[in-house]
This record gives C-alpha cells, sequence and structure tokens, in this order.
C-alpha cells in the first residue's frame, strides 16, 4: 500500500496529508454516521462534492488505509467503502470536531441528540460509536 509522501517529522503534518482536506474527512464523517456508502451515496452529500475529487480522495483515503473498498453484495458493478480500523481510530477526533463546532456555530437539529449524548459520557459515546463501527 502506498503511503503519502511526508514534508516532516510532525505528527500533525503527516496526518494532515491524509485527512487535512474537508472532503477527506467529510468522507470519514458519512462513513462513521451511516457505516457503509457507495460512489453514488457520497456524490449526493449536501456538500456536492466533485466527482474526480471524491475519486481523488477515496483513492487517497484507500491508498492510506483509512478506507476500504468491496463489491457490493447486490450490484456488482458498484463498490461499498468501509472504515478500516485506522479510520474507526478517527471517532474521537470527529467528536471533538463537533464539540469545537458546537461552541462557534448553529447546531443543526440532527446533531443536537448526539451532541446531548457526548455530553453525558463521552467516553462511553466514543467507546459504543467506535464499537458499532467494528461490528
Amino acid at each position: 500500500m502506498p503511503q503519502t509522501k511526508k514534508r516532516s517529522n510532525c505528527l500533525i503534518s503527516n496526518s494532515l496529508e491524509i485527512i487535512g482536506d474537508k472532503w477527506s474527512l467529510l468522507i470519514v464523517r458519512d462513513l462513521m454516521f451511516k457505516k457503509e456508502c457507495t460512489y453514488g451515496d457520497f456524490s449526493k452529500s449536501e456538500e456536492k462534492i466533485a466527482t474526480n475529487i471524491l475519486a481523488s480522495r477515496l483513492l487517497n483515503l484507500e491508498e492510506n488505509g483509512i478506507i476500504t473498498k468491496e463489491i457490493h453484495p447486490e450490484n456488482r458493478t458498484k463498490f461499498l467503502y468501509k472504515l478500516t480500523e485506522k479510520g474507526i481510530n478517527l471517532f474521537p477526533l470527529i467528536v471533538e470536531i463537533n464539540l469545537w463546532a458546537e461552541k462557534y456555530y448553529p447546531v443543526p437539529e440532527e446533531r443536537k441528540e448526539m451532541l446531548e449524548e457526548i455530553h453525558k459520557d463521552k467516553e462511553a459515546f466514543t467507546r459504543i460509536g467506535m464499537a458499532k463501527l467494528r461490528e
């Protein structure tokens, strides 16, 4: 599996090479909340990702071990994308981004319940969320 070329030995820089653009994290977000997606599912997101960008980011995430691509069990012309263990381990980061954003931006209705659960017990929310992604 090819690895992204590193600019430095900085851990943050190395991580941002893989997940540092908004599209990659939005793909990860979609997989965390939907568990699996097809190319078409991603292309229908409200953020309106261009098809060339989507293809590039999916390939990068796959090459760096964040996601896997499998033939769709119901349609052999489609692929299903899923998080790997490395991708699942981004769950706490996504939780923290949500908590940071909650302080500065309006919270959409569909995220309010999730944020309430995080505030009740962040560790339990994270542990349970990661376990569900592993199922």
